[in-house]
């Protein structure tokens, strides 16, 4: 089911998020409203604070392979992590982000430009990913949401924010 995604200036995303203890079905259907959410946002990633539900849940689905004509042809990974946590991450880069949670703005954000996350799928399974690029740069935003961070926090001068229109098609391009 999808749910309304919040937007900043809501006291939930600056809240720090709790530590799943108890996984299942309910975590299960919580990352399957957290997918609905995010599709129907046409968004990369999704924190459950973002749908808020101030847990330690994060959802990223990569882009997928496209035909000539634009149309998806295989899913990008699909990666579910409860209780995320960056234990390495390298070399730094500025690169463009949106988020579902600031609509209408871009901005430019240093991130580590590897990352090697660990944490647990929803049965509790420990799980651990190493990522690079666009995988490592939505991994540490949505982490960050789960901290109440938002990306625009993240900006070091204002000049590196700037504000998109709806037909955009740039927005498409970024983590949420």
């Amino acid at each position: 089911m999808s749910r309304p995604i919040l937007q900043a200036g809501d006291p939930i995303l600056r809240g720090k998020s709790k530590k799943v203890k108890m996984f299942g079905p309910p975590v299960a259907a919580l990352v399957g409203d957290m997918l609905d959410s995010m599709n129907a946002a046409d968004g990369l990633g999704l924190a459950a604070p973002q749908i808020g539900v101030p847990l330690r849940v994060i959802v990223i689905q990569m882009p997928g392979e496209v035909d000539e004509e634009g149309q998806e042809i295989s899913p990008g990974e699909l990666y579910t992590y409860c209780n995320p946590q960056i234990v390495e991450a390298g070399g730094e880069e500025e690169d463009q982000e949106g988020c579902l949670s600031v609509v209408g703005y871009v901005g430019q954000v240093k991130r580590a430009t590897s990352v090697t996350v660990k944490g647990e799928d929803v049965t509790g399974r420990k799980i651990r990913t190493k990522a690079k690029g666009l995988l490592a740069r939505a991994f540490q935003h949505e982490i960050d949401h789960l901290d109440g961070i938002l990306f625009i926090d993240r900006i070091d001068s204002p000049e590196k924010l700037r504000r998109i229109g709806r037909d955009d098609e740039e927005q498409d391009n970024y983590p949420a």
